[in-house]
């Protein structure tokens, strides 16, 4: 077995562990922990109670690998592999009981900067459907057993995906971005987690998802599963402190870029 699948088999069976955990945690109830860059940036217990455990897991199995996760400090390990972590991404949907949140567990080589790294596996477990799309480097993604591809053709025009910052100052400009990309779009999602709006882009549930101000943790996984699929990834204004991801099948990806740099 290559180096790549054994790393995305060991990343699907924590991430699997780690969404159970959070599920459970859920049905306990909520507890908030703190607040992040805003009253609505929120961090729960639970989310730091799921990332120590895949942190522990990690260590265990692999020694010596880096971390960067949303809720603890970075490592950068001695292996040349860094594990990039999101533990609940869609907290603000988990602190609701919305059931769109996910594990998104990837690893990475070289150094853990977004568009400097090579994805090498990925996890993305969705502990409400019991769904778990895995990929790994050159050996494509799947659903379970599943193998996905991205969609081709959009007659009907392009079903998308976005999401919003938590800061009411960013939110003209985003709303402006959706404004200039809905004529191509036959309609518009805003699920509240990036890994899942990627991994529904793999499995040609979404025809394309563009955002703003995506941390490492919320799109190292889901790009890796969009591209092992057929798709495109561009992480663009990078300069910028809200750069953007834009992911899709080759002509959806292709032109909201054209469009964006319209814009600008």
């Amino acid at each position: 077995m290559s180096l790549e699948l054994e790393l995305a088999h060991l990343a699907s069976l924590i991430a699997r562990e780690a969404g159970d955990l959070a599920r459970t945690r859920r049905a306990e109830g909520v507890h908030l922990a703190a607040t992040k860059s805003t009253l609505a940036d929120i961090v729960t217990d639970a989310d730091r109670e799921v990332e120590a455990l895949i942190r522990a897991r990690l260590q265990a199995a692999r020694p010596g690998d880096g971390f960067l996760g949303e809720e603890s400090e970075a490592d950068p390990g001695e292996t040349g592999i860094t594990w990039v972590v999101d533990p609940i991404d869609g907290t603000v949907n988990y602190a609701y009981g919305i059931p769109s949140y996910a594990v998104s567990i990837a690893a990475v080589s070289g150094t853990a900067v977004p568009g400097e790294w090579n994805a090498l596996a990925a996890a993305v477990y969705a502990p409400a459907s019991g769904e778990t799309f895995t990929a790994a480097r050159g050996h494509g993604a799947f659903l379970g057993e599943q193998r996905l591809a991205v969609t081709s053709e959009t007659p009907a025009g392009a079903l998308l995906a976005t999401g919003f910052g938590y800061d009411p100052a960013t939110h003209d400009g985003d709303l402006a971005t959706v404004r200039a990309i809905m004529p191509i779009a036959r309609d518009l999602r805003r699920a509240g987690s990036a890994a899942l709006d990627l991994a529904f882009v793999a499995a040609g549930r979404l025809d394309g998802y563009f955002e703003r101000g995506l941390k490492p943790w919320d799109h190292a996984a889901g790009a890796l599963l969009v591209s092992e699929a057929g798709g495109r990834v561009s992480l663009i204004d990078t300069a910028s402190p809200r750069p953007m991801v834009v992911a899709g099948g080759t002509r959806v990806h292709d032109r909201i870029l054209e469009i964006l740099r319209d814009e600008t």
